[in-house]
């Protein structure tokens, strides 16, 4: 197999475990927190190893949009959130 073909294959397998891991996040999040009312989207970026940046986004469109929460997160490498600053707290 071609060396641009393997490498392919590994960036959409790398790539589909980030998505996978940051749904994970996500899931957890709005989990703890709640749905707040016009949620659009929970973006979750990755910092460093194991440290990452969580925004819930809300507004009636992407031009009203707002940050409702932000959250420093650590993580392991399951995809558990294992602090939060702020602390995440059921909210909705």
């Amino acid at each position: 197999m071609p060396a641009t073909k393997q490498a392919e294959q590994r960036d959409d397998l790398e790539r589909g475990r980030r998505d996978t891991f940051n749904s994970l996040i996500k899931e957890q999040i709005i989990h703890t927190l709640g749905e707040p009312r016009d949620l659009l989207q929970v973006q979750v970026r990755p910092l460093w190893e194991g440290h990452y940046r969580a925004n819930v986004f809300i507004g009636k469109d992407s031009a009203s949009a707002q940050v409702a929460d932000s959250f420093f997160l650590t993580i392991d490498g399951d995809g558990n959130i294992m602090a939060s600053t702020p602390a995440i707290t059921k909210k909705y």
